[in-house]
């Protein structure tokens, strides 16, 4: 993650210019790499200037470089490996689509497998040259049968039924473009070739088929519910699944450890938000897409850096890298060079939008919670292209949850949010007190962060919010849709300082 471009790509080789004063090319990670393995640890955190370097290679085969006053061109044919933790953020779709096979590993062992994993641990500190050579013969095995499977691979035939196969499954699990068909494909007749097979079967689709899908499948196929050994789930109940994860790292709301107040309930509840509200069940409401929200209309500073927000022209700040080839150009005739010339500082800020959103019985009124979820998948989209990072608090059944931890926002939201379900109090002091503690937090982490903060709520509350000032930016949006106003968003926005946005005029 600490890579430079130069790093990558290759620079100046400084020590012969100044020795010899003649420029040389110093290749980089692209030119090692070449014939072998460019691991990249964390690549969905890997800055975009790398990953567009990346693609362009990878494509092509061929690092071209045009910088620094040099021109050079060399071979980089390598394959490509990266490990991610999807909880700290998406990868980049069109890197996504680059890595053929993916693994999903699971850190959850059973206590025979713990207990081996440290006894082998153990062994390996112990003797890690005994270790190894008792692994020996089997590895020797392995390259054995490796050897011989890249000997007939060329060989292994496949029919057209089969192809079709692929096809068809790629198709229900609804794959963006043929990637996915060729690297089946290839991937089966290695399979194939590994065991010493000249015909494709069935067998060889079916071994790969969770690596070519795992990160591509945008819906569950039936050959996947067929071929899956785990146990069968209990039949769906009226209420919400729990919090099963998805692709993208973040979890569902769990609403099935909820329970709606009782009538008659003691604990402390908003009379005028929940009344015939909050004994009713979490329902649903599909997103409504067609909210058109200006967000930058009523805010003294635009919302969205990279499309909205406009900066004024000033020299751009110098950086603490030298820039080698200006200064060797600018000392001319005269040697050696007598100042440094520096390169100028990236302008990148980091950004978070964090929404709050209120997901309690009171929303459900004139669709008014599906109208919010448009609103929210604006800002997510918006916060998307600008590749900024996005956060998400929902609080309603007399409660506050994490929906979405802070990761770079989402490309694919919208049916997420159609399964995120309505219901109960709405516990409005409560969620702006644990957004406070948790923005200070990221703040006394990164000073530089800069925070914008959306609150999507009905306003139906008998709470009151004084006293309480987030940091950052903050727009009050009114999700509440009707003519007269039962809710208080207003009054509130004027207790928090925030910019006053009404969804009545967007919808």
């Amino acid at each position: 993650l600490g890579a430079s471009e130069e790093m990558l790509l290759g620079t100046l080789d400084l020590e012969h210019v100044l020795n010899e004063k003649t420029v040389r090319f110093s290749p980089g990670l692209l030119s090692k790499a070449d014939g072998g393995v460019l691991y990249v640890d964390e690549v969905n955190l890997l800055p975009d200037n790398l990953v567009d370097l990346l693609l362009d290679v990878a494509t092509s085969g061929e690092n071209r470089v045009e910088r620094d006053g040099i021109s050079h061109s060399h071979r980089s044919e390598f394959l490509l490996v990266g490990t991610m933790n999807p909880d700290e953020g998406e990868l980049r779709p069109q890197l996504h689509d680059r890595f053929g096979l993916s693994v999903q590993l699971d850190n959850q062992y059973s206590p025979l497998e713990r207990v081996e994993i440290v006894k082998r641990r153990e062994a390996f500190d112990q003797n890690s040259t005994a270790f190894c050579q008792a692994y020996a013969a089997e590895q020797e095995l392995l390259l054995t049968r490796i050897k011989k499977a890249r000997s007939v691979i060329a060989d292994v035939k496949c029919d057209d039924q089969l192809r079709l196969v692929i096809a068809e499954r790629c198709s229900e699990a609804q794959v963006d473009g043929l990637r996915a068909d060729i690297v089946w494909y290839r991937a089966a007749c290695a399979h194939a070739a590994l065991n010493q097979r000249s015909d494709l079967s069935i067998e060889d689709i079916d071994a790969v088929e969770e690596l070519v899908l795992a990160h591509r499948r945008k819906a569950v196929s039936p050959s996947q519910q067929k071929n899956d050994s785990r146990p069968p789930q209990e039949p769906p109940s009226q209420e919400p699944p729990s919090a099963p994860e998805n692709k993208h790292g973040f979890q569902r709301p769990d609403d099935s450890q909820r329970q709606a107040p009782k009538l008659g309930d003691k604990r402390q509840q908003d009379p005028e938000s929940e009344g015939e509200w909050g004994s009713m069940q979490p329902q649903q409401q599909k997103t409504l897409e067609t909210v058109a929200l200006d967000l930058a209309q009523n805010s003294q500073e635009a919302l969205f850096s990279s499309s909205v927000k406009t900066r004024s022209v000033v020299a751009p700040e110098l950086s603490n890298r030298p820039d080698w080839f200006s200064t060797l150009l600018s000392s001319l005739p005269s040697w050696p060079p007598k100042q440094l010339k520096f390169k100028s500082r990236r302008q990148s800020e980091d950004l978070l939008h964090l929404v709050l959103l209120d997901t309690s019985a009171s929303t459900l009124k004139a669709e008014g919670f599906a109208h919010a979820k448009g609103a929210l998948l604006q800002i997510s989209n918006q916060a998307y292209l600008a590749r900024e990072q996005l956060a998400l608090f929902g609080f309603g059944n007399n409660q506050v949850d994490t929906l979405l931890p802070k990761l770079r926002a989402p490309k694919e939201l919208g049916k997420w949010l159609d399964n995120l379900p309505a219901g109960g109090g709405t516990p409005m002091r409560e969620v702006f007190i644990q957004a406070k503690t948790y923005l200070e937090k990221l703040q006394r982490q990164n000073p530089q962060l800069k925070i914008h903060s959306y609150v999507l709520t009905d306003g139906r509350s008998s709470s009151s919010l004084e006293g309480i000032q987030l940091p950052g930016e903050l727009v009050w949006i009114d999700t509440e849709l009707s003519t007269v106003k039962r809710g208080k968003g207003q009054r509130f926005a004027e207790e928090l300082n925030a910019t006053y946005l009404s969804l009545a005029g967007a919808c």
